[in-house]
């Protein structure tokens, strides 16, 4: 199919530069890819479009603040974006360098606590060395910024350690969040428990990838980037008996629509490159939460696959006439 297919106009004022307070005040396309249906909700109106019995997946990667401002022995400015971890003991990390050309083969450049780093550049690459710390995650959080999509054309604010994140992540290692996860609050995860919705665990660590574009004329010949994941054996066994028992299994986002359907090909943990496409057929999921997503992206060909090509451009239609917010920090779609 030709990526233009998967275009879209959006208006930039429904970029959602924050988000929602609280988050499950969002707002809520619900689209019934059965019947075409179209409904208007809002997020925390969540328990009456879930049943009991029902199983919803979610990604539990917690986002690692991937970029760090430094300045090298002339005291100019370069930034640094952590990509993967390339050694056991977290110090050594391929990473982005901005801008590259203050880099030569190797450079020491000093964080905002005064910390040194080392830097080294392999062809069109680099990497870093940072400080061996007993506690690196919580030193990492004292260097760096939370990875703010490209789109969000503003400087990092305090608020954005705590809200691009969800509130159920536990292990670290994204490098952008999760974000159909970013509408839950505690409160809401409560009412969907008391209300016996069940709900199940897995990991993937979302890469720099993801924002990848497809630069090729058909969206078949896109080479997807490799992302970690797992999947704890519970929740192999709560989607089995979920669907056994004629319940659905509802995955909260892309990223675990691509997990649970990984597992059946490539086994419960590993690296994937999953890309779905139209024509795929879900073979682990009945419905997903997700949120817009930009044009011409894996992620909107991955929604489009779920609810038909048709049926997906009349949703964002809807939600672009109706000035629903869009990406990241935007408003939210039920697909059941």
């Amino acid at each position: 199919m030709l990526l233009s297919e998967f275009d879209y106009a959006l208006p930039e004022r429904l970029i959602a530069k924050e988000p929602v307070t609280p988050r499950d005040h969002s707002r809520l396309l619900v689209v019934n890819r059965h019947t075409g249906e179209i409904a208007h909700r809002r997020f925390f109106e969540l328990p009456d479009l879930i049943h009991s019995g029902d199983c919803l997946v979610r990604n539990t990667s917690r986002v690692i603040p991937a970029r760090l401002r430094a300045v090298n022995s002339a005291e100019q400015p370069v930034e640094l974006f952590l990509l993967k971890k390339l050694s056991s003991s977290s110090s050594r990390w391929q990473c982005l360098v901005k801008p590259g050309k203050r880099v030569k083969e190797s450079t020491r450049l000093r964080l905002q606590d005064g910390s040194w780093v080392e830097v080294f550049r392999t062809g069109d690459s680099f990497e870093v060395v940072l400080p061996e710390k007993e506690s690196f995650w919580s030193w990492l959080d004292t260097v760096g910024e939370p990875p703010l999509p490209p789109y969000i054309k503003r400087e990092v604010t305090a608020s954005d350690y705590e809200k691009y994140q969800t509130v159920y992540s536990s292990q670290a290692g994204s490098i952008a969040a999760p974000t159909a996860g970013l509408h839950f609050t505690d409160e809401l995860i409560d009412r969907l428990t008391q209300q016996k919705v069940q709900f199940a665990d897995v990991v993937l660590h979302v890469g720099y990838g993801t924002f990848s574009p497809i630069r090729s004329a058909h969206v078949e010949d896109h080479a997807m980037h490799f992302e970690t994941y797992s999947i704890p054996p519970i929740t192999l066994e709560l989607v089995k008996k979920t669907r056994a028992a004629g319940k659905k299994v509802i995955a909260i986002g892309t990223t675990s629509v691509r997990t649970l359907e990984s597992q059946s090909i490539l086994g419960s943990e590993g690296e994937t490159n999953l890309y779905i496409t139209p024509g795929y057929e879900f073979k682990e999921i009945d419905g997903l939460i997700t949120n817009f997503h930009l044009p011409q992206s894996t992620l909107y060909v991955l929604v489009a696959s779920l609810l038909g090509l048709e049926l997906c451009r009349k949703a964002y239609e809807t939600a672009i006439a109706q000035e629903y917010r869009f990406f990241s920090y935007g408003d939210a779609m039920l697909i059941l």
